[in-house]
């Protein structure tokens, strides 16, 4: 007993100390394990240092060529700034040179047109000039009324606001020469035309047909040659000299036994009174029909109906009339010797 107790008593002390080592011995790993930890940390941050530096410089690298290329960048659009600038004050210079041409084109544009204007103006002027005179001294009222429109159909292609009181002018007296009843000059024209082709068929009156010289006395068949030549010399003497009785104061100009030159007398005549017809010369006109009146009244047959239709046609020619009332195209005239003023 007193071995076991002694047993006991010697290994309590190493029973004590086992704890205490195996502690030191935890304490020691767990310091080693800080330690290596730590040094696995340190490692791991100093390559994540390293990495963060490699990146910083990296990205300072590609900083830098992108700053150069920036700066590149920016050194380009100045001088393409410069540039602009430079195409600007060129295209400011040129656009102040065409200010200048147009404002100089449109100067001369409104001289032209001014000058333009004035012509053309002058020369409707001289248009209704002529028609006016055409209306004062031939009673031509289709030529005036022809020029009135001419005028009024180149104001209306000029299309010019200004000429609106000329072209309302022209339009009263273009619409005045429009109601103007003028004689049938066609007509009448084509009358006479129609007279003058039936001259010929007018037939001679009766006494004279019958010719002087034609009324010899037939010598008797018993008679000698020499008494026949005798007879006939004694005809063609009567026939030298002829008198004759002219009530009217006009005769022929030839004696009317030539019916030939009877006939172209009178187609003369009528002819003459055509040419005054066409001239809107009553007085010739009338003057003529009469004379021929009394020709186909004197020399024709007046049994015949060619002739009593003659003498119809005459007077209904004689009837018509020839002048009517012109009127006047002052009011144009004024209008544009007023506009031109």
């Amino acid at each position: 007993m007193d071995e076991s107790g002694d047993k006991r008593s010697v290994n309590a002390p190493a029973a004590k100390q086992t704890p205490r080592g195996a502690s030191s011995r935890l304490a020691l790993l767990t310091l080693v394990l800080a330690a290596v930890l730590s040094a696995l940390v340190w490692l791991d941050a100093r390559q994540r240092i390293a990495e963060t530096q490699e990146q910083v410089a990296r990205r300072l690298r590609e900083m830098e060529r992108e700053g150069g290329a920036a700066s590149a960048l920016a050194q380009q659009a100045q001088n393409a700034v410069r540039e602009l600038q430079a195409s600007v004050a060129q295209l400011d210079a040129r656009l102040n040179d065409a200010r200048e041409k147009q404002r100089a084109l449109d100067a001369m544009y409104q001289d032209l047109a001014r000058n333009r204007d004035e012509w053309q103006l002058a020369e409707i002027e001289q248009i209704l000039d002529i028609a006016s005179q055409q209306l004062r001294l031939a009673g031509n009222v289709r030529a005036a009324l022809l020029a009135l429109q001419l005028a009024d159909a180149r104001l209306a292609r000029a299309d010019r606001p200004q000429f609106a009181p000329i072209r309302r002018a022209l339009a009263s007296d273009i619409e005045r020469l429009k109601s103007v009843q003028t004689p049938d000059i066609p007509g009448l024209s084509a009358k006479l035309d129609a007279l003058v082709g039936a001259v010929d068929e007018l037939p001679i009156g009766a006494a004279e047909r019958a010719s002087p010289a034609g009324a010899r006395t037939s010598a008797p068949a018993e008679q000698g040659a020499l008494a026949r030549l005798g007879a006939d010399l004694w005809e063609e003497l009567r026939g030298l000299v002829v008198l004759r009785r002219i009530d009217t104061p006009e005769p022929p100009l030839l004696p009317p036994t030539q019916a030939y030159f009877l006939r172209e007398n009178l187609r003369l005549r009528l002819l003459d009174a055509r040419i005054s017809l066409l001239a809107q010369d009553s007085t010739g006109y009338r003057a003529d029909l009469r004379v021929a009146r009394d020709w186909i009244k004197r020399y024709f047959d007046p049994g015949s109906k060619l002739v009593a239709a003659a003498l119809a046609q005459i007077e209904q020619l004689r009837a018509a009339p020839l002048a009517a009332e012109m009127p006047s195209i002052a009011q144009s005239l004024d209008a544009v010797r007023s506009f031109r003023k």
